[in-house]
């Protein structure tokens, strides 16, 4: 917690202005991200730190998997093959990882941020 109140604020402020260093402050704060938190960070990670996407993209693809419900043999597949595309195509990818999540009732609601994304 911060002398601002919740750390929620600090690391939305800071996923909205593209600050990858204020955000993962603020997430550790915050101690578990939700899955939509998780994948604004990543989004972030993929634009500024590309050495450590592909190790943070297997960790939420894993904690997706296991969230999920009911999913099918193809849908983990696409979803990484999104998040294999994000650092090249953020919006796009993370659409189609909001409606694969949204179908299985893992609420990510990616809020479309461009700021540094």
């Amino acid at each position: 917690m911060t002398s601002q109140g919740s750390a929620s604020g600090p690391f939305q402020r800071a996923i909205e202005s593209g600050q990858l260093f204020h955000a993962e402050l603020a997430a550790r704060e915050l101690g578990r991200l939700t899955l939509a938190d998780a994948l604004d960070l990543l989004a972030l990670i993929a634009n500024d730190d590309p050495r450590r996407y592909g190790r943070a993209a297997a960790r939420w693809a894993g904690r997706f998997a296991l969230e999920a419900k009911g999913l099918d043999i193809a849908e983990p597949q696409l979803a990484l093959a999104a998040l294999a595309a994000l650092p090249a195509d953020t919006d796009a990818s993370l659409a189609v990882l909001e409606r694969i999540a949204a179908r299985r009732g893992v609420h990510v609601n990616w809020r479309g941020r461009s700021a540094g994304v």
